[in-house]
This record gives structure tokens, sequence and C-alpha cells, in this order.
């Protein structure tokens, strides 16, 4: 019987010897049973709600592949707490023709599943019930409930049962200067990128150590998250804004805003930063900036644009050589470095009209990007260079199933060998782990192993040089769904559009995917055809070299 045990601890309040525990106690069942173990599974400081761990994803994927016939762990609740996660797991492995066993329970069965699935459920249930108990019970006694704030620190200090006092703040002065700062300069007028960009400027670290933005300023005033929306800084402690719901399908915890009525509030006079006067300015100053809505919930469109698509031709696309960041319009004209504009910590200050931009990437491709003669030329590097790939995967290919075989085979016999007492279980387990090793990293590389890509057309490149021609024409057509495929089909060619200062002016590097450029060219139906070519790069200039194309 081959096994597979499982092992886990859910925070980090616990131990790594609990795994290790968890792995002993298995093992020696295991061999009491006279198992076979193949693999050990585990997954450090994770809740058991949610399927969404390394250990068991692991474990399940190995199990489709049939690479063990039972799994072992020290109790059900290892596996997971949540009803719907351990019912689904069962059903996995019964698929799988995998069987399950506990310390605790034995054998699992439907039973098992439905009685102990309903109890781990009530126990998550029970543990948050207790949680937020606990929080409120220090909420009430002016302590903090949650996590720390920028401008406070961590007060560590034993109370009079000995143990440690939790939910303890004292004001970090330095941090509160550059809070007051903040305030005094929004109240002020200022935008919250323009402080932003000073602090950086001044090489202030904000929180968490990392660069200020507008947005850690401004936070959401209804969550009450941001610089600005902390009523902790005048002496209020509130508690139970929100609360978080575990979405089914993805497993991540998603925010829900609770009403006010169950909002508890705690005034602690101890841990004010500054006065109600500059609070008070702050938010009559945040409120004349609220974009006001109709009846319906529609917002003034001239404010703020709630379109899905791209506003512009290469909206989303265009990157700052310098920085990484994105450009985006700083005029009805004009596109700039965001990070250089927000934040003033990349120096690239060069701009360029968006018209312009367009029209050079567009006759770039129209005329530029695949030449007939460099395509010609291309074609005949691309043809010898993917005959060369195939052969070479394919012999690597065949040597890694011959090795995988011969390892299955070398496995069977040592079993044998044990059966027959000819060997010890030390020798067992040694020769079979090293075995085992290899197995799996053969077996990671042919789950990995690609087949190359399918050969090219030497006509493609006029096949291309038509179709752009089409795409140009479109985006001039008058009618609107024509322009917006158009536009659509021209930014899948494109991966980013990469501005770069050299010598006082913007060097224009386009970078895309000759995938899409072969679905174009090919005129093909079926698309999927070419996704093998995804990670080979477009590119065009002067040899149509493998990097990308310069303007």
């Amino acid at each position: 019987m081959k096994v597979a045990i499982y092992a886990r601890y859910s925070s980090d309040n616990q131990r790594d010897a609990s795994i290790a525990d968890q792995l002993r106690i298995c093992r020696l069942h295991a061999e009491r049973q006279g198992w076979l173990i193949v693999e050990e599974y585990t997954d450090h400081a994770i809740s058991g709600a949610s399927l969404l761990r390394p250990g068991i994803q692991a474990l399940i994927s190995d199990a489709t592949r049939g690479r063990f016939q039972l799994v072992l762990a020290e109790a059900m609740d290892r596996l997971s707490r949540d009803q719907e996660d351990i019912a689904g797991f069962f059903k996995r492995m019964a698929y799988s023709e995998v069987k399950l066993h506990t310390l605790s329970e034995g054998e699992v069965s439907h039973l098992h599943v439905g009685l102990k699935g309903t109890m781990n459920a009530l126990f998550l249930k029970d543990l948050a019930d207790k949680t937020r108990r606990g929080q409120r019970g220090r909420i009430e006694q002016g302590k903090v409930g949650g996590g720390n704030a920028y401008g406070y620190d961590v007060l560590r200090k034993v109370d009079g049962s000995g143990e440690l006092a939790r939910g303890e703040r004292t004001i970090n002065e330095q941090q509160a200067q550059v809070i007051r700062r903040i305030f005094r300069d929004y109240a002020g007028g200022k935008s919250a990128k323009r402080i932003a960009h000073e602090l950086n400027r001044d090489g202030i670290a904000g929180p968490g150590g990392g660069d200020w933005g507008a947005s850690t300023i401004n936070g959401n005033p209804k969550r009450g998250n941001g610089i600005l929306n902390n009523e902790l800084y005048v002496g209020k402690l509130v508690w139970n804004r929100q609360r978080f719901i575990k979405d089914p399908d993805t497993g991540k915890r998603q925010a829900r805003a609770n009403p006010e009525s169950e909002w508890v509030t705690q005034d602690v006079p101890e841990l004010r930063i500054f006065d109600d006067t500059l609070w008070q300015a702050v938010k009559a100053r945040q409120s004349g900036n609220r974009i006001e809505r109709s009846d319906e919930g529609y917002a003034d469109i001239r404010s703020i644009n709630y379109r899905r698509r791209p506003k512009h031709l290469f909206s989303g696309l265009i990157k700052c050589g310098c920085c990484g960041s994105g450009y985006s319009m700083i005029s009805a004209d004009l596109l700039g470095c965001s990070t250089a504009r927000n934040k003033g910590t990349c120096d690239n200050r060069n701009n360029i009209r968006r018209d312009r931009l367009e029209g050079r990437v567009l006759d770039a491709l129209r005329h530029h990007l695949m030449e007939p003669s460099l395509f010609k030329e291309f074609c005949e590097e691309f043809t010898r260079e993917m005959n060369r790939l195939r052969m070479e995967g394919r012999a690597s290919i065949d040597a890694a199933e011959a090795e995988l075989k011969r390892i299955e085979r070398e496995l069977d016999k040592i079993m044998d060998l044990y059966l027959k007492d000819a060997m010890s279980i030390e020798t067992v387990k040694q020769r079979s782990h090293k075995l085992e090793a290899r197995k799996n990293e053969l077996t990671r590389f042919l789950r990995d192993a690609e087949e190359p890509p399918p050969l090219l057309h030497p006509n493609m490149a006029t096949h291309y040089r038509t179709q752009v021609e089409g795409l140009y024409s479109a985006l001039r057509d008058d009618s609107h769904g024509q322009r917006i495929d158009a536009a659509e089909q021209i930014r899948s060619l494109m991966k980013e559009i990469v501005l770069t200062p050299t010598d006082g002016q913007l060097q224009i590097e386009v970078r895309g995917d000759l995938a899409g450029i072969l679905t174009l060219s090919a005129q093909t139906k079926n698309p999927a055809a070419f996704a093998t070519g995804s990670q080979l790069k477009m590119v065009a200039g002067a040899g149509f070299e493998p990097a990308a194309f310069r303007l």
C-alpha cells in the first residue's frame, strides 16, 4: 500500500514542531500497518478554512496521477475545517481511488465527512465569535483591537496576571510630526499627490517603509482607511466598520461595510495627535472634493470616467523606461511618467504628444515591422532554430520517460526485497528517498515540457501587411463598432510601449507577442494553434533582431 502523509498547523502562534510531531506518529502507524510512505505533504501556519494551500494542492494533484493509494493524517481537521471543502476533497480522492485514513477516525467514510465536517465548521464559527468578543473587550478598555496604524508603536508590557498585554499603543513622535504635516498641508490646499511628492523628495519613509502615494494619504473615507480618515489621530477609536466574508469560489476574504449603528466607538485621549479644529478643516475640504451622484446613483461623467474600454488607443500599454511605471495623460494632449508626476521619485520629465506617439507606432506596424525581405530571412532562421529545438526537446523527453520507467522498476524491486526480508527498512527508506526525489524531478520536467512552436510560412509577411493596413483603415472608419474592433486587434499585438529618454528626446520601444502576429498573419480560425509561440517576442528594425523594434 503506497501512502502519502499530510500534516498542517494553523497559526504563527503554534510551532513547526507540531508538523514534526504529526509526521512522526503517522510514520509509526504506517510502519505498523506495513505501508510504504511515498511522499509527505505539509502546510505551515495556514488555516484549514480553505483548500488554497500549496501542500494540499500538491497532494490532490499527485493523487490524480496515481502516485499513492491512501492519504494518512492525524485527524480530519488537518485536511480541512470547511464542510464544502472536506466533502469535495473526499469526492476527489474517491474518484482517484485513493482512501482517506486518520489516526483519530480510522478509515474515513461518508458518515465521517458529514458529521466531522459539520463539527469543524461549527468550530470555525465559534472561534471567530470568540475572537471578535475578545477584540470588543479590548476596545471597551480603550485598547486597539486590530493591527497597528502609522503614527503609533506597539507597547509591549506584562499585565498584573503575568501575561503579555494586548492592544496597548503609544505615540511615535517622529511619525506623529509627519501626520500633522500631512493634515496641515491638505487643509492648506495642497493635493494628496503633491504632499506625497514632497514627502518622497524629503526622504521620509511611508507606512511599511515604502514610498508615499496619493492613495496612501486619501484612502477610502467610507471604510475609514488612509491617513486622512483615521479617527485615532483625534483620540477616537472606531471598531467594527466592516466585516469580512470568504468568497466561496476564490477562498479570498472580501470586505463588507457594516451599518454605522453597529460601530463601536471609544475615546482614547492619550492617543490624540492633533486637535479637532484641524480634523474638521480636512473633513470640510474632503466634502468639497466629493463627486456628487444623482438620485439614480450616476456620477458626473465630466468628473470621472466609468467606461471599461481604454480611453485612447494605447492606454495602459505605455511604460517609463527609467522606473517601469505607466505613462498617463498630464494634460489634454501630453503623456508623462506617472511616478515622476505623482511621487517625484523618477527623473524622467520628458513628455510626448499622444497623437504623435500613436502615429509613430502605427506607422512602424504598417511599414517597418515585417518587411518582406527581412521576414524571409527571419523565417529561414526561425525554421532552422525550431527544427533544432524540436529534435533536442524530443530527445530529452524520450530520455526522461525511459529513466522514469527504470525508476518505477527499481522501486518495485526494492519493495519485493523488503517483503522477502532481504532488505532492512532503513535501507529501503534510504534508497527509495533518492529514487523518489529523482522521480519527482523527472515528473515535473515532463509536465512542463512543451512542443516547439509551428513553422512559419514565407508569405506571412504579406498577409500581415494586408491585415494591418485594413485595421489602420478601420480606425478611421465612421462606424464606431469597426473602430473599436480594430483598436482591440492592434492592442493585442503589443505587450507594452517603453519610452526612454535619450539625448533629450524619447526613444520609443515597442514590445509585442509573436503569437498575435502569427495569428493575424495566418488568418486562422483557430488562434490557439499558435499559442505555443507566445513566449517569443515580436521584433523589427535593422535586422529583425530578437528584442524589440525602436522608433
